[in-house]
């Protein structure tokens, strides 16, 4: 199948529902990984605000409250556990990526398809 400019458009909305769904569900397994073993430190409330996070964006529920929240932490993640200039020497790659997933997200909200809309008729954030 050939893909172009009219492709992505007519499937836009197909594509970010797929966007918006694994990075809410890497995001989800991300902080689900770091509930067992913290207690309640920093890295703890960093694994309650990514699995809950990651559930509103997979199921486009609060979408963009949801991703302020993922941003901020990636954004704390990326200075406080990867701190560097450069996000490879430092690990810090994923972060930076979840930060500009969120950044999107923030802007285009959950998309067509999502609970929140099925539910209230519109985005509520």
């Amino acid at each position: 199948m050939k893909c172009n400019l009219k492709c992505v458009t007519k499937y836009g909305d197909q594509l970010y529902l797929v966007f918006r769904v694994l990075v809410g569900a890497m995001f989800f397994a991300h902080g689900i990984g770091k509930l067992s073993g913290f207690g309640l430190n920093l890295m703890g409330a960093a694994g309650i605000i990514e699995t809950v996070a990651g559930l509103l964006i997979v199921f486009g529920l609060w979408t963009r409250l949801a991703a302020l929240f993922g941003a901020v932490t990636m954004f704390v993640a990326y200075f406080m556990v990867h701190p560097g200039f450069n996000p490879l020497a430092s690990g810090g790659e994923l972060a930076v990526m979840y930060f500009v997933a969120f950044l999107v997200m923030l802007r285009d909200g959950a998309g067509k398809y999502s609970l929140e809309k099925k539910l209230f008729k519109k985005e509520q954030f």
